[in-house]
């Protein structure tokens, strides 16, 4: 039968080795001499032999210098093992992966990383980016921990936590006819060349969605898209984050009427817990952009 070795008494024989003696010992370790004396015994007799040689200070048997190195490495392991599960604990190690749609993971990404790598420096973080169904099958496999995206609709296997809001407007080069607008109704797109793409089916169940069957192309990639818009190739709908401010030649207008959002909130597996690390970025996420709508732009 394999003897249960508590941690405590081993702690016991290397203080009364490294400080010389038992009495040395019990006042190192704040225990009275007869307590540690009888905790040591009780250790060799769940071993079956002695660790120190009788009538001695602190010398140790044969057996006893064999156990001493092996004790030391126990211990330490046991200590780096228990620091480690503290500071997961405590947010202060660890590792998480989310997903993110594109337009979340170039807009408010970049700070948001910035500042929770500042505020938990022992976590390591992993970024994929992809559309919204990208993202939820991420979460759903298990491949990530949370999701940021939108949900097309209910879903049983996740649990979805709105965070925001994000506006669906026009995008056009900024020579075209609507470009001065600052809001747009839906009636007045028919007749351009409209271009679909991934978020197009924000506009299902409103009153715009008989522009979806307008769509002279469909391009799913955002820079095949935003070349085709720069060359002026005709006009698409996308929320405002997806929206590539950075080509001075295009411009956002707001749909107004019908006025058209996606929501995006974090989304995890319903029925599982997250880790310390990915608790730490939900509780980060949540507090950064759940109270004020989306303070980085």
């Amino acid at each position: 039968m394999i003897a249960e070795l508590k941690i405590t008494p081993l702690r016991y024989v290397l203080a009364v080795v490294d400080h010389g003696g038992f009495h040395a010992a019990s006042r190192y370790l704040h225990r009275t001499q007869p307590a540690l004396s009888m905790a040591i015994r009780e250790l060799e007799g769940r071993l079956g032999e002695a660790l120190f040689e009788k009538g001695t200070k602190a010398t140790l048997t044969p057996y006893g210098s064999y156990c001493l190195p092996r004790f030391r490495e126990l211990i330490n392991q046991h200590d780096r093992l228990s620091r480690e599960l503290q500071a997961r604990a405590a947010r202060e190690a660890g590792q998480l992966d989310m997903a993110v749609v594109p337009s979340v993971a170039s807009r408010l990404m970049p700070k948001l990383l910035s500042e929770f790598v500042s505020r938990y420096p022992g976590i390591k973080v992993g970024l994929h980016d992809g559309n919204a169904d990208f993202v939820r099958e991420q979460v759903i496999s298990g491949q990530v921990d949370i999701g940021l995206s939108s949900l097309w609709g209910s879903d049983e296997e996740l649990q979805f936590q709105p965070l925001f809001h994000d506006e669906v407007g026009v995008v056009c080069r900024d020579d075209h006819p609507l470009a001065g607008r600052t809001s747009l109704m839906w009636q007045e797109l028919q007749g351009e060349s409209l271009i679909g793409n991934g978020t197009s089916r924000l506009l299902q169940g409103t009153a715009a969605e008989s522009l979806l069957e307008m769509h002279d192309l469909y391009i799913s990639n955002m820079i095949s898209l935003t070349a085709t818009l720069v060359a002026g190739m005709g006009v698409t709908t996308l929320p405002r984050l997806a929206f590539p401010q950075e080509y001075e030649r295009l411009r956002f207008i707001e749909l107004a009427d019908p006025s058209v959002s996606r929501e995006v909130g974090l989304i995890r597996r319903k029925g599982y817990s997250l880790s310390p690390a990915a608790q730490a970025m939900t509780d980060f996420i949540i507090e950064s952009l759940g109270a004020s709508g989306i303070p980085l732009q």
